[in-house]
């Protein structure tokens, strides 16, 4: 019953997004706006890291400021594929899940619980050091989804470690591998993944993002 119920939100959402979507008229601050995102990208990926992530927030309030059913389009389309994807991953009930507008997470500490979770943000801010983990079972999936982030993970070598990562603008590093500019998807395992006691699936999924996984 829950399972259909969450189905049927998903489907509300994605589709209230997408009638938004299909309503707005892109006006001269809109492309604008639009062209300081993808400069600030082609900044980021050039080195110029700084100068592309201001750049990057300059556009993100033009378009918030003059489009506000532009991002409310975007939040609840993004709002409709997590719901969507945490079904679908998520069959049991038994897991963690939270959605947020702000949110600042930082586990890792002191000891802390690692279960099967499923966070949505429209901004966020999450650190996670796993090696302080305590694990409830041989496998955890986590999924985190939403509008903009900035995401720093520490997983220890002899976790097993599966990511599929997927960033409209920004950039994503896993170990020594990275990805930065538009449309980016990163799909990456280690090598120990099937073999480890421990494993970690990850599916990360943001429109603006910078995504830092450190394997210790």
């Amino acid at each position: 019953m829950n399972r259909k119920r969450n189905r049927n939100i998903a489907l509300v959402l994605i589709g209230a997004g997408l009638f938004l979507l299909a309503d707005n008229h892109l006006g001269f601050f809109t492309v604008l706006a639009l062209f300081l995102l993808l400069l600030g990208v082609y900044k980021v990926r050039s080195g110029a890291a700084r100068k592309g992530y201001i750049m990057m927030v300059i556009g993100l309030l033009m378009l918030a400021g003059g489009n506000f059913t532009l991002i409310l389009a975007i939040i609840l389309i993004s709002l409709g594929f997590f719901y969507n994807k945490s079904r679908k991953i998520h069959r049991s009930e038994q897991h963690y899940r939270k959605q947020s507008v702000i949110d600042s997470i930082r586990w890792g500490r002191e000891p802390w619980v690692l279960r099967n979770m499923s966070i949505w943000n429209v901004l966020g801010e999450l650190q996670m050091d796993l090696t302080y983990a305590i694990h409830e079972q041989k496998e955890t999936t986590i999924i985190l989804q939403g509008v903009i982030a900035d995401i720093d993970l520490i997983v220890p070598e002899d976790v097993g470690l599966t990511v599929t990562a997927s960033v409209l603008f920004g950039q994503t590093s896993i170990g020594y591998d990275k990805e930065a500019g538009v449309l980016n998807k990163m799909v990456w395992q280690s090598p120990n993944y099937w073999t480890a006691d421990r494993q970690v699936k990850l599916e990360i999924s943001y429109i603006v993002a910078d995504i830092d996984i450190k394997i210790v």
